[in-house]
């Protein structure tokens, strides 16, 4: 723990993933309906309260050293203290240790401190207590006026797109599509009230008794003519009711964004999908905030199965590392673990494996590894919860989630030992990489049993794939898509099995369909596991479209084309419940990127790549895949491929119905019709021609 470093090098630091906790903690207490407020009904963590900094250092001259902290705090130089008024302190020449505790009660202890040769960042440590110094947190705030506590979001002043004056006299402002913000009033005179009514859709803005948010502003005499409202909400509409003493100019708003880069493009010959892909990425854009949220306007928290299409979205979309790992840390939260993340079971299974999927495509092992014992608690907890066949069940507390459906959550459910499975392979392929050996063949076998298990116990030969549930050792005779399209996006199924399930469950409308975008982003990306392209291209027109019809300008929480009316807008008992801006209904970004553009990476963080492109039945498209810190970019047409690489190596593996051909690499053939071209050369452009031989149409 030496330290001899640039003064440059200056930063903020804290315990680390308390930065996330504290943050966590600040965002999902936002929430108000109608006034009130609406914490989680999970456990929300805080950070540590009292935190202690040390550096070890050895210097030729005294020096002093400038302190900035968030909270209170005292100074130990070899175990004594020492005065610290003003924000300076003298350390003496020579080896000394150097100890600063940081109390704050209410926000996040962080210190940043500066000398000549000393500056607080990673090589200090940092312990909550417990004498187990380790490395500290640190992020963005690079300067002692750049505090952590003063972290938010950057807004832009947006006006609205229409303004009418109703019949009763009162303002209808409408913003063009769905928006995230603070209302902005102007021209503001006279004394009294005004009310705001947030809508979704014009029907809610328009009930003043059933709206899910609302603003009283007080007005009065000699106030400033301008008024920026303190709090975010979600909205397209704003209804403006002042009292007869008070008038209204103009209403505007601050635009609250997280600046990410829309590195992820796609544009194809049918407009409908391109329509999708731009709502999609609005849609997605809005639920990426200082975490993934589900919903913007309800419920504005953070939840492991939203989060983990998120994550999968944000890899074809915008490749924001910080906002993963911000999200993972912050769902992972404080030990001990009493209940499963956001107290849901299948939202501690979302979380392991999604620590995967961060690892393969950004190749962060070094984040992994900083989890990695909130991991192995988290699967022990799990596990411990399983019964005597090694299965896991709802428990008191628990909730059984799956999805927004009719279907029984009683007793083992094979969609969650599929879950369950692959959360323990995860675990055990990192205690591989770790040289935890012992604990990896542990996690190992079972995850083997539970296999074994799970196709012993739920798989019906006749009707061709899983089966629902077992309650109390009585398997029950129901189907559903839940676990089989989990079993075969997993790997969990040979090729036989891929078929059966593909036409006895997924592509058969005697099974209940879903009506979610978070279970039909799994169903129609385990159909193009098994090259359904195009039927899938026409359900992404049909399902997302089909919002598009209702007038969406984001996509939905659930959307049932049964339901028509005011009626499409109701949830939880409420009439406009449904969030109308829902992170899970920005999948096609990821079934666009993944199986259409085709590209994935072969080896953890892009080290190398394979571009599989599919037309599903459109004529052509266009886009680029972020490839980790690379563009990777791609047309294809019926006869004509070009690629655009970036500095990795890759793979192009395509079916065509003559030999193809390219003037920079040589085609081989893997199986009928299919062939390979290495990908080799650095920042390279490939022109291929070939014959497309799939079928379908999608429009032109």
């Amino acid at each position: 723990m030496m330290k001899s470093v640039g003064h440059d090098e200056a930063t903020w630091i804290w315990y680390p993933g308390d930065f996330e906790i504290w943050l966590h903690r600040e965002v999902v207490l936002r929430r108000e309906e109608r006034g009130n407020v609406y914490p989680p009904f999970y456990r929300v963590d805080s950070p540590y309260c009292v935190v202690k900094f040390q550096c070890i250092y050895e210097i030729v001259e005294k020096e002093e050293l400038a302190l900035t902290v968030e909270g209170r705090y005292n100074v130990m130089i070899d175990g004594r203290m020492v005065p610290s008024g003003g924000g300076k302190l003298m350390l003496p020449k020579g080896k000394h240790s150097l100890v600063i505790s940081v109390v704050n009660e209410s926000g996040l202890p962080a210190l940043f401190t500066k000398g000549n040769t000393i500056a607080s960042n990673t090589s200090w440590r940092v312990t909550s207590g417990n004498w187990n110094w380790i490395v500290p947190g640190c992020g963005q705030f690079h300067s002692a006026e750049e505090r952590p506590s003063g972290y938010r979001l950057p807004s832009v002043r947006k006006e609205h797109s229409e303004a009418t004056t109703l019949n009763d006299g009162t303002l209808l402002v409408d913003f063009g599509k769905e928006t995230f913000g603070y209302v902005q009033l102007h021209g503001l005179q006279g004394e009294g009230t005004v009310m705001l009514y947030y809508g979704e859709s014009l029907e809610e803005a328009l009930s003043e008794a059933k709206c899910d948010t609302l603003d009283r502003i007080e007005v009065t005499s000699g106030a400033s003519p301008d008024y920026t409202h303190g709090l975010s909400r979600a909205f397209r509409y704003v209804r403006v009711i002042p009292d007869p003493g008070v008038t209204v100019g103009g209403v505007s708003m601050l635009y609250e964004y997280l600046p990410v880069e829309y590195r992820g493009q796609f544009r194809c010959s049918n407009e409908r999908i391109n329509r999708i892909w731009d709502v999609a990425a609005h849609t997605m854009h809005l639920t990426t905030r200082e975490f993934f949220l589900d919903g913007i306007k309800r419920d504005r928290w953070v939840w492991s199965g939203d989060a983990s299409q998120s994550y999968l979205i944000n890899y074809y979309s915008f490749f924001d590392e910080a906002v993963n790992r911000r999200t993972m840390i912050a769902l992972r939260g404080k030990d001990p673990i009493e209940t499963h993340l956001n107290t849901i079971l299948d939202y501690s299974f979302y979380w392991i494996i999604s620590l995967y999927d961060h690892y393969w495509y950004t190749g962060d092992l070094e984040f992994i590894r900083s989890l990695y014992p909130k991991m192995l608690d988290l699967i022990a907890f799990c596990r411990s919860r399983a019964n005597e066949r090694g299965m896991v069940e709802g428990k008191p507390g628990d909730w059984v989630f799956v999805d927004w459906a009719d279907i029984s959550k009683e007793g083992e459910l094979s969609f969650q030992q599929v879950l369950f499975a692959r959360s323990l392979e995860v675990a055990a392929e990192f205690a591989r990489m770790f040289g935890d050996d012992a604990t990896a063949e542990e996690l190992g076998d079972h995850a083997a049993a539970l296999r074994r298990e799970l196709f012993d116990t739920f798989w019906d030969e006749e009707r061709g794939g899983l089966l629902h549930n077992r309650i109390n050792g009585r398997l029950q005779p129901h189907m559903t898509r839940y676990a089989n399209m989990f079993a075969l996006l997993l790997g969990f199924l040979d090729a036989g099995r891929q078929r059966s399930v593909a036409s006895n469950v997924l592509m058969n409308d005697q099974v209940p369909k879903i009506a979610t975008p978070y279970m039909r982003f799994y169903e129609l990306a385990a159909l193009c596991e098994i090259g359904e392209h195009a039927y899938v291209a026409s359900e992404m027109e049909r399902y997302w479209g089909g919002m598009l019809d209702r007038g969406a300008t984001s996509f939905w929480e659930v959307y049932d084309p049964e339901v028509q009316g005011s009626a499409q807008y109701a949830m939880y008992g409420r009439p406009f419940g449904k969030s109308l801006c829902h992170a899970w209904g920005a999948g096609p970004i990821y079934l666009l990127g993944k199986y259409f553009m085709g590209v994935k990476p072969l080896e953890a963080g892009y080290a190398r790549f394979l571009i599989e492109p599919h037309l599903g039945g459109l004529a052509w498209f266009e886009g680029t895949v972020p490839a980790n810190r690379d563009n990777i970019r791609i047309y294809m047409d019926e006869t004509r491929i070009t690629v655009r690489t970036g500095a990795s190596p890759g793979i192009l593996r395509i079916t065509s119905r003559i030999v193809p051909s390219c003037p920079t690499g040589n085609f081989h053939v893997i199986g009928q019709d299919r062939y390979e071209l290495a990908l080799d050369n650095p920042d390279a452009d490939y022109d291929i021609t070939y014959a497309n031989s799939e079928s379908g149409s999608t429009g032109t």
